[in-house]
């Protein structure tokens, strides 16, 4: 059994994700899956098929040049995109909740000592702390993330004078943090939600106990160095498919088919299955970031550090 609950440096960090997918990994993803899996498809679907006659308008009057085809067809077809829009927002509201907190409950149950974690476990989870999800998405949605993106936008718009681009550097990783360690310290505390957030912002730049150096530089590494990961093998899964559909397109001698029809054509449908994929890894691999989180999470504990390691020594001296 992984032990969470212990002091990590800026490598153990990143090693111990990996051990912790070497260990759990096969039954992380089976109940992932279980639970997500049809949600993910039924995304990849909407995305794939549902918008690619959107897409295959807006190419297609651009390249005949009816500038206001679209316009009209959009018009036309006003309800349609309103019902896909609201599915689109209902599963992505699920799949937000989920994506965040099945790490949480996971490893919650892993620091408990549960080795064999089952779907009806996480099920449970989610049913009891009900109450609590509803209150967070909320949190989130109106108050966190907006001010993030205040915060990212006026960075972003510093790029013109380059220190905006050391900015993001910094900014970007640390709020990455701040909302994950929000997530696992509301599901592992008694704390509400405000106090949960203001333990993610202090945790970043702090340890609790006040005597021991500022955590901030390997938090931010190990989350920048694992983002930097996660891009690499997503790159690997769709720089092929996506070298072989701009080859394509520039050596076919009549590119007709894609200019009549450019979602409906191979081609179109290649780059829609490209995009697919992408989707796919990009959300598979975020659960390496909130792992990795999650352990900087309980290497900020350090309340609890010396009773797990008090716990452990007795379960030793049980067994012998």
């Amino acid at each position: 059994m992984m032990q969470l609950y212990k002091k990590r440096d800026f490598g153990s960090f990143i090693s111990d994700t990996f051990s912790f997918f070497k260990q759990y990994g096969r039954n992380y993803f089976r109940n992932y899956m279980l639970l997500n899996g049809l949600l993910l498809i039924l995304m990849i679907v909407v995305i794939v098929f549902g918008f690619r006659e959107f897409f295959g308008v807006l190419f297609g009057s651009n390249i005949s040049g009816q500038s206001y085809y679209f316009e009209q067809y959009y018009q036309n077809n006003l309800a349609v995109f309103i019902v896909i829009g609201i599915f689109l927002l209902l599963l992505s509201t699920a799949l937000m909740i989920i994506n965040f907190l099945f790490p949480v409950f996971y490893m919650k149950r892993v620091s408990q000592g549960q080795e064999k974690i089952g779907t009806d476990d996480m099920m449970a989870d989610f049913k009891a702390n009900i109450k609590k999800v509803m209150i967070l998405y909320a949190g989130l949605n109106f108050l966190v993330i907006p001010v993030a993106l205040v915060i990212f936008m006026i960075s972003y718009a510093l790029i013109l004078i380059f220190v905006g681009l050391i900015l993001l550097l910094f900014i970007v990783p640390t709020l990455v943090n701040v909302i994950n360690f929000l997530c696992y310290d509301y599901f592992n505390s008694d704390k509400g939600f405000f106090e949960s957030l203001s333990y993610a912002v202090r945790s970043q730049f702090s340890y609790r106990n006040g005597r021991e150096g500022s955590p901030y530089w390997k938090y931010w590494g190990a989350t920048l160095i694992m983002a930097i990961i996660c891009q690499v093998v997503i790159s690997i899964f769709t720089a092929i498919p996506m070298v072989i559909f701009f080859i394509k397109l520039t050596t076919t001698p009549s590119n007709a088919e894609f200019e009549q029809d450019p979602a409906g054509s191979g081609l179109g449908i290649l780059f829609f299955v490209i995009y697919g994929i992408s989707l796919l890894m990009s959300l598979l691999l975020m659960n390496m970031q909130y792992v990795n989180s999650g352990l900087m999470y309980y290497d900020s504990r350090t309340d609890l550090h010396q009773k797990t390691e008090l716990a452990e020594i007795e379960t030793i001296g049980t067994h012998e």
